[in-house]
């Protein structure tokens, strides 16, 4: 099982996969790459028993076999090394690999390839096909949003939703909630599931400067994402989602309109003046003037800066954890934002005052938190 490939063509695949690898994994192999050659194409794999990746690329090759090798060695190895073809000789003996350079050779012990973790074959699918852009946007928009507890593991990872007229994506965490639609990505019958957070990150990354379909099928238990020479296999979240409509205010008659980055500026400004334990800042709204205000009496630290808005509503004065706003602000694209409310004990509604693409539905809810009078 020897084989020629491109030093950085390799390294390439490596990293595009390495993402999926566990830091603590009690299985030893599970810090290997699997290598598999078959037919001149080299197979790479890499799995944490949740979430299983693979990669392919040509080589030179004159037969096949299998062998699982140190991640952290090989790419470190790989990293250090320029552009030039490099020749892999393995003794399946004793599972070791000889990596010939044009200036050295390099020795790593490795594993039986054939007791690596198989990737799970997925049964009674469903399948639909979504563009690269529209699944790399929906994680973008949402991926921040989802929740770290433990005790509500449903909350996190992203719901998605595939209809006939067109394609959900939820997040939340029960302090703020992004719900992300697409109405140009349109599945053959209904279907969801809820995906970790996890093999989001991986998709995250491998998605960006790809125009490609990306082929999805999935049961209960299981997605494939399939796209160019990639497949990506994650054990999905089982539960059902909240019913997160329910808590979208839909009266919301006061109506504040304000530059976007103008905002943010304000936000990450002021936030610095914020309590570090609970981040309050206090929005204030009178007229077309826009106060925001934090204080931390811990350290008599205080700030407020006064803005600019077009605003239709009563005078409001409404707290808010200045890191949900400020990652909020953040994910929306376009030059103003609207803040709907209801009052100051209900959700707050943020969304792009114009939208960038008309195919998709952007909404943000933020809740809000009890302001000390």
């Amino acid at each position: 099982m020897n084989f020629v490939v491109s030093a950085t063509t390799l390294l390439k695949h490596l990293k595009a996969i390495s993402g999926v690898l566990g830091t603590n994994n009690t299985v030893p192999i599970l810090d290997c790459f699997l290598f598999e050659i078959d037919r001149g194409e080299l197979t790479v794999s890499a799995s944490d028993m949740e979430t299983a990746i693979t990669s392919s690329v040509k080589v030179e090759s004159s037969q096949g076999g299998v062998i699982a090798i140190p991640a952290k060695t090989l790419m470190e190895t790989l990293s250090n090394l320029p552009e030039q073809p490099i020749s892999f000789i393995i003794d399946k003996a004793k599972f070791s690999t000889k990596i010939k350079t044009e200036n050295g050779d390099y020795s790593i012990s490795g594993h039986n390839g054939n007791d690596y973790p198989k990737m799970a074959k997925i049964e009674s699918q469903s399948s639909i096909v979504i563009k690269s852009d529209v699944l790399a946007s929906a994680i973008n928009k949402t991926i921040f949003a989802t929740g770290n507890d433990d005790l509500r593991p449903v909350m996190n990872g992203v719901y998605c939703q595939f209809t006939e007229s067109n394609s959900i994506f939820v997040a939340t965490d029960a302090h703020k909630l992004v719900r992300y639609i697409r109405n140009d990505a349109k599945a053959g019958a209904s279907a969801s599931f809820i995906m970790p957070k996890k093999p989001l990150n991986v998709l995250k990354s491998l998605l960006t400067g790809i125009d490609d379909a990306v082929k999805v099928e999935f049961n209960k238990t299981n997605a494939l994402f399939s796209f160019g020479n990639v497949n990506l296999m994650c054990r999905l979240i089982d539960g059902k989602y909240p019913n997160y409509e329910a808590v979208i205010p839909k009266q919301n008659p006061n109506k504040l309109t304000v530059d976007r980055l103008a905002f943010l500026g304000a936000l990450k400004r002021i936030s610095v003046f914020a309590n570090k334990a609970t981040h309050q800042i206090r929005v204030k709204i009178a007229g077309s003037q826009l106060t925001i205000n934090a204080e931390d009496l811990d350290f008599a630290n205080e700030g407020h800066e006064s803005l600019v808005c077009t605003y239709i509503g009563e005078d409001m004065e409404i707290g808010f954890n200045s890191r949900f706003l400020i990652e909020m602000v953040s994910n929306i694209e376009g030059d103003e934002i609207i803040l709907e409310m209801s009052a100051p004990n209900r959700a707050g509604i943020i969304l792009p005052n114009n939208k960038a693409n008309p195919s998709e539905d952007l909404l943000m809810l933020v809740m809000p938190v009890m302001l000390n009078n």
